[in-house]
């Protein structure tokens, strides 16, 4: 399981409290030093069924500077994941990549049905 986050996040230290509590194994990838490319957001976004914009951190200080409640609706598919994958900034997190399963931000029933938890 590889867990994408941005370690100053306080959403990320639950999510991670959450994980470490359960025993989860997982890989630590700082997405602002290890920003997601093009190919990872592809895959991940056709791979989860959510809509693209899930995908973007839409509370972000970058988000909002760059007036993209505006110009998304705009922009193509390929154009968003493009502009994603410039800034890890720009990209919803926490991120749990795992087999078949792609989590986009922390919504604990969310996590605990996805990774087969007892709730």
């Amino acid at each position: 399981m590889e867990f994408i986050c941005y370690p100053r996040c306080t959403t990320c230290k639950k999510a991670q409290k959450w994980l470490d509590a359960h025993q989860l194994p997982y890989n630590l990838r700082d997405i602002k030093e290890n920003n997601p490319t093009l190919e990872e957001l592809k895959t991940w976004y056709q791979a989860s069924g959510l809509p693209l914009k899930r995908f973007f951190n839409t509370s972000g200080q970058q988000y909002r500077a760059l007036g993209l409640s505006k110009k998304l609706p705009t922009m193509s598919e390929e154009e968003q994941l493009a502009l994603l994958s410039t800034d890890g900034m720009l990209v919803k997190r926490p991120l749990v990549i795992t087999k078949g399963k792609i989590l986009v931000g922390f919504k604990e029933p969310e996590w605990e049905d996805a990774l087969g938890m007892d709730q």
